[in-house]
């Protein structure tokens, strides 16, 4: 009976300019609307669910909800001003998402950038020794 493993050869290297998997999806982009979206949904239900809580609570033992109407136009603490502040929140949420996706894009594309053009330049750099 032979044991030996079917596949015995040693993989290839890679070809020079190939990134694995793993590196290529650690430096991928955030997707803008599906991250401001994910926000923007935590963010209202966090909002209807605090004011939720907070109407089921004892009036002394309330936190001070009210003070969200300054932010959020038509805010109450009441069921209906739960759904209002959640749609606020939903958008505020997104807006701050898509911000901050953009914003971790930008800061990821600049430093790849940099990081590529010093590796570009460390490789030339000593071209001239050899002619």
């Amino acid at each position: 009976m032979n044991t030996a493993p079917l596949n015995t050869a040693t993989p290839s290297p890679a070809p020079p300019g190939h990134l694995p998997r793993e590196l290529l999806l650690a430096f991928a982009p955030l997707h803008k609307s599906a991250f401001g979206a994910a926000i923007g949904c935590v963010a209202g239900l966090l909002v209807f669910g605090v004011t939720a809580v907070t109407m089921l609570q004892p009036a002394p033992r309330r936190i001070p909800l009210e003070l969200l109407a300054v932010y959020f136009r038509g805010y109450s603490v009441t069921w209906t001003g739960a759904l209002i502040g959640a749609g606020w929140a939903a958008m505020a949420g997104f807006v701050f998402g898509w911000f901050v996706a953009f914003c971790r894009n930008l800061v990821l594309a600049i430093s790849l950038f940099v990081i590529r053009t010093r590796a570009q330049l460390a490789e030339t750099r000593d071209f001239l020794d050899h002619i």
